[in-house]
């Protein structure tokens, strides 16, 4: 009860933010439309680049503007709140509280991913449904299938961006660390192109990282690209990944709080 009052704080939290939310909104819509140009131009000269036609493809680039936010591909999203409280000393405070402190950001993290589905990724999916042609399911389970990939994702994400805050216990400013994994996660998620589209060694490389979890597997559950057992895989690959991440996450906490100096003392 405890982890969930977290999320639902979380949740209610962002969502005071309208301003932002709608901001973002925006941004998302707008670059939905620069990725969904950008891909009709590459595509009418390349049909079936990749292995997918073109509604497809556009159903690609507009289901990265909803995942976008909610998984924090290029930022920290609510985990470099925690890198601030590493720097500034405020973490010890945290430690003290009768909560597991990764769980206690998984929670929180969650609570702001859902909010940031909600507002930042249905409007603009659903704006580019109306202004494209987009090879979207009509089947009840494959939407289901999506939206479990979608949360695996956002756990993957948290995985990947908790250890990149847990550095700043040695580093104590991770900012530039973040900023490399942000290029990284814009690359190897498939945001920019299809991972499928790469060259086929990158590519066959690039689907086994834990960054085509943020986007390409969720994107190919979507699309109908990965059905049955093909599905299944990439739910595993996806749950694979959350539970190494969240074990090594796990692991850097405890050495990295064994001794915590505070001003100090």
């Amino acid at each position: 009860m405890l982890y969930a009052a977290v999320a639902t704080g979380s949740f209610r939290r962002y969502a005071t933010y309208r301003v932002a939310t709608a901001a973002g909104v925006f941004t998302n819509t707008v670059f939905g439309f620069i990725v969904a140009y950008s891909y009709t131009a590459l595509w009418d000269q390349r049909p079936h680049l990749g292995g997918y036609d073109l509604p497809q493809a556009l159903t690609f680039a507009w289901t990265g503007q909803a995942l976008l936010a909610a998984t924090s591909m290029m930022s920290g999203g609510g985990i470099a709140e925690l890198q601030d409280r590493i720097r500034t000393g405020d973490i010890a405070v945290d430690l003290h509280r009768p909560a597991d402190l990764q769980l206690w950001w998984l929670a929180a993290d969650l609570g702001r991913a859902v909010l940031q589905l909600v507002g930042r990724g249905i409007v603009p999916l659903a704006v580019g449904a109306c202004f494209f042609e987009l090879a979207l399911p009509e089947a009840p389970l494959t939407w289901l299938l999506f939206l479990a990939s979608a949360i695996l994702a956002v756990v993957v994400s948290f995985g990947l961006r908790y250890l990149v805050a847990l550095t700043s216990f040695w580093l104590l400013d991770g900012a530039g660390l973040s900023m490399i994994t942000g290029l990284a996660a814009t690359f190897f998620s498939g945001m920019i192109l299809p991972l499928p589209v790469f060259p086929d060694a990158l590519a066959h490389a690039a689907q086994l990282l834990p960054w085509a979890a943020l986007l390409q597997v969720p994107a190919d559950v979507l699309l109908g690209a990965r059905t049955g057992a093909g599905a299944l895989r990439g739910l595993l690959l996806q749950a694979g990944w959350a539970v190494a991440l969240l074990a090594l996450g796990r692991l850097v906490q405890s050495y990295a709080t064994r001794k915590v100096v505070v001003n100090g003392g």
